[in-house]
């Protein structure tokens, strides 16, 4: 995105280009401080590319000595598989992304020091863990995420449907009142083996008693996925969804899910607020909300799974003019109000810091807000699965789909991908 501000001002004097272009830039600066500098982002929100872009635009009027080049990836994309090369040959962006835990001790000889930013210190507290090690934190939160099941509030009232399904027979009962009602209740989009592996996994491991024993448990041997009550309940509630959700649903990839909940062919899709810029897009006045995913008749189905999913961070192996710039950038998102309008107006980030209202941010946000603001919320555990045993369980799911393997084979496989990991 090469801009030619910059070029409009250096073509005055000196002094005067050098007054026209510092904009908010301390007036102490040296020039070689106000060099050009080009930085590379990648992106891994396919759904705010356009808004990301419109953000980077206003950051760069603000800096004409700055230029920014986005690459945005996700999606069907796997946004990690490529970036290893990159980095290896030296040549990776400036700032990327990172989840956390496991992967940024993977990551860490790429991963700079950012514990002496601004930032810091306006971010709620359990948002930062996943990258802080040896007290040194390492990744700018990106915003907080909740997932569940997103439905159109007019659809339910539509057929009938006056209070959300807090059990797997009441959202079966909802699901049965709105297909006599002529509306397909889920749409389902099982193309991409993350939100099998991720999100549809989590919800087994999320309401365990204790997410993290039971983890540790799986790891030293002595719990097994396969005879797990949570994970026969998870494929009972898969079940569900393919005998109510929209046809071919391993033909229908993430952006055509989301298209056909906007285009109000289906009620519910299983997804996060995160979706809610292309809601926009597509459905600015669509009447949503967010709720959380019931796979038993227990009542403790009542919280959603809220997370930090990703962390802004800058490549420790860029030059320190880019390494410096970087910083500045990310801080000017949480920090100055053109950033924090673009984060909550445009993005619809439910931001991760405490000076930072969430007003603009749209009504998943608020609803999700309202849960992680109750203590009602769930944790996201995909952090802590070996490497690769995601894909293994996506993989796995499908072919339960697709009914080349029946129920049981389905969990034997998941054990068997679990035990896999740990001996690689």
């Amino acid at each position: 995105m090469k801009r030619e501000f910059w070029q409009l001002c250096i073509a005055g004097t000196l002094s005067l280009s050098l007054s026209a272009c510092t904009g908010n830039q301390n007036a102490e600066e040296t020039p070689s401080e106000k060099k050009e500098v080009t930085l590379e982002i990648r992106n891994p929100k396919v759904e705010i590319a356009s808004q990301f872009e419109q953000m980077v635009t206003a950051y760069e009027k603000e800096n004409p000595n700055v230029t920014i080049e986005v690459h945005t990836v996700g999606g069907a994309m796997d946004d990690y598989s490529d970036l290893k090369a990159q980095m290896a040959a030296g040549d990776g962006p400036d700032i990327f992304t990172n989840p956390g835990y496991d992967h940024a001790q993977l990551w860490n000889d790429y991963l700079e020091d950012l514990s002496d930013e601004p930032w810091v210190d306006q971010a709620y507290d359990d948002t930062l863990s996943a990258m802080t090690f040896d007290d040194k934190v390492y990744g700018m939160p990106m915003n907080l995420e909740g997932y569940g099941f997103i439905y159109n509030k007019d659809l339910f009232e539509q057929a009938g449907i006056d209070s959300l399904p807090e059990t797997l027979r009441e959202l079966k009962s909802a699901a049965k009142q709105l297909e006599d009602a002529g509306i397909t209740p889920f749409a389902t989009g099982y193309y991409e083996k993350w939100k099998l592996g991720d999100h549809l996994m989590n919800t087994a491991f999320a309401q365990q008693d204790n997410p993290g024993a039971f983890i540790t448990d799986l790891n030293q041997g002595t719990e097994t996925i396969s005879n797990n009550s949570r994970f026969k309940e998870l494929v009972t509630f898969l079940d569900v969804t393919l005998a109510y959700g929209s046809d071919d649903p391993l033909d229908t990839d993430y952006s055509m899910e989301v298209q056909s909940f906007a285009e109000e062919e289906a009620a519910m899709i299983l997804q996060g607020n995160w979706i809610q810029p292309v809601i926009d897009q597509q459905a600015p006045d669509m009447n949503i909300g967010i709720m959380p995913i019931p796979i038993n008749d227990e009542a403790e189905n009542d919280s959603l799974v809220v997370n930090t999913p990703n962390y802004w961070v800058v490549n420790k192996q860029t030059s320190s003019q880019n390494k410096k710039e970087a910083k500045k950038f990310l801080n000017w998102m949480v920090s100055s109000k053109e950033g924090q309008m673009h984060m909550t107006e445009h993005l619809k980030f439910l931001p991760a810091f405490k000076h930072i209202e969430p007003d603009s941010s749209g009504p998943l946000a608020k609803e999700t807000w309202n849960y992680y603001r109750d203590d009602q919320t769930m944790s996201s555990n995909w952090f802590d699965f070996p490497i690769g045993v995601r894909e293994d369980f996506g993989a796995a799911t499908q072919q339960y789909i697709k009914q080349d393997i029946n129920r049981d084979q389905l969990l034997y496989e998941y054990q068997q991908s679990w035990e896999s990991s740990q001996s690689e």
